[in-house]
């Protein structure tokens, strides 16, 4: 067995961005309802404070691998989610589009919703995998960066794409070619995850905002601000309004990014950095702009018919969070079953309709309208083909450079 590309323990920047995340980040409200996290909030940074502190054995490289599928033998699949990332009846005691699958396959799904962060997640599986034990899961949804690191350590298997006719034909080409899993040989999208700019008419006095630019410069706006404490969307915005890609960015056009917020902060244009709590400031106009998760819009908008939102001409940002079957998972066949089923476009409707997330299945229009025609029409949801073209992802960074580029975003938000 090869062992390279060892994970160090996380940096406090990086403890802090994992504590920032479980309290007020992404993880906390977007999925349609707040992240019920109280003490498994407190457990989760203190098992991550465990990991830095202690250490686990570390990550080495395994060539990826399964055991002896059993999916024909024992009719069941182990799928662990993100809390409120599953449609649920009105009642909150069903899972509609899981027990439509098990009706029609017969396989039981055993769902839980451990997932809480992508950096404690690692954690929970990390020696497992390293050692090549099963870790008791069929099917895991992690972030696009995430994903990357484990795919390079060889932990993820390979899909068999014969088991996956729908998810192969109605993948949409947003998603068909990221440069971490080339063919998306290991790997299929659950959702995209936007970041763009909103802003509040009413705080605006009726002006659009339409630019990273703006957002820094506009002398209305002062003080008025927001940016997301998430480093990858706000200093990748920031990168495609300088004309930079993402996707390939240096140290050099790294640090430019930077400096370009810290004007920003210098001079007193951006208020805050927020996690998901810069929604109750935009809704009341205390914020008037922000950069922000196109899911929080879709729900402000709901209520509140002055919440607008602008797709930067120079381009947004999106992450994925991510299906992927781990290492010796015991049925292999019924996970690649699941997946295939989330790809029909009824049931990728279904999911879209509540969680309000990019939806990455083509054909869902027409199903998602039967359902809720403003949602079918969204471009948030359903981007059209132009919208999609401008969609970028920042790249995986290596260990060093995470903790380089996590320890100067913190600096610069003071966190």
């Amino acid at each position: 067995m090869e062992h390279h590309q060892q994970p160090e323990p996380l940096s406090p920047p990086e403890l802090a961005a994992l504590r920032r995340s479980m309290t007020d980040g992404r993880l906390a409200m977007t999925r349609r309802s707040l992240l019920r996290a109280g003490g498994a909030a407190a457990a989760v940074i203190g098992g991550a404070g465990a990991l830095s502190a202690c250490g686990i054995p570390p990550a080495g490289r395994t060539d990826a691998a399964g055991s002896a599928d059993h999916s024909a033998a024992e009719k069941r699949v182990t799928f662990s989610n993100w809390t409120e990332y599953m449609d649920v009846s009105d009642d909150g005691k069903h899972r509609p589009t899981l027990e439509t699958f098990t009706r029609r396959t017969g396989i039981e799904v055993k769902y839980t919703e451990d997932i809480n962060d992508n950096d404690e997640f690692f954690g929970k599986v990390q020696a497992q995998l390293a050692a090549g034990q099963d870790t008791g899961r069929d099917l895991i949804v992690l972030t696009d960066w995430m994903c990357a690191r484990m795919i390079s350590f060889g932990w993820i298997q390979t899909l068999d794409q014969a088991n996956l006719p729908h998810a192969y034909a109605q993948l949409s080409a947003q998603f068909r070619t990221p440069a971490w899993d080339p063919g998306r040989a290991h790997s299929y999208p659950w959702q995209g995850i936007p970041a763009i700019i909103a802003y509040n008419k009413k705080a605006t006095g009726g002006r659009k905002v339409e630019s990273i630019t703006q957002l820094l410069e506009d002398p209305q706006l002062k003080g008025r601000v927001g940016f997301l404490s998430e480093m990858r969307d706000s200093v990748g915005l920031t990168l495609l309004d300088m004309g930079k890609r993402p996707e390939d960015v240096t140290a050099d056009e790294y640090d430019a990014a930077i400096a370009r917020i810290q004007k920003g902060v210098d001079t007193k244009q951006i208020r805050r950095f927020t996690g998901n709590d810069y929604t109750n400031d935009l809704d009341k106009g205390d914020i008037a702009a922000c950069v922000a998760w196109a899911g929080d819009i879709v729900q402000l908008q709901h209520d509140n018919p002055a919440i607008a939102y602008t797709i930067p001409k120079a381009g947004y940002m999106t992450s994925t969070d991510n299906l992927m079957v781990p290492n010796r998972a015991r049925h292999k066949k019924n996970a690649e079953r699941l997946i295939d089923f989330f790809y029909e476009p009824k049931n990728a409707a279904r999911l879209a309709a509540y969680i309000n997330y990019t939806c990455p299945v083509d054909g869902v229009r027409e199903e998602l309208a039967k359902i809720d025609k403003a949602l079918a029409e969204n471009p948030l949801i359903l981007p059209d083909e132009e919208m999609a073209a401008r969609s970028h992802s920042f790249r995986a960074l290596s260990g060093k450079e995470s903790k380089e580029f996590t320890q100067k975003y913190s600096d610069l938000t003071g966190a």
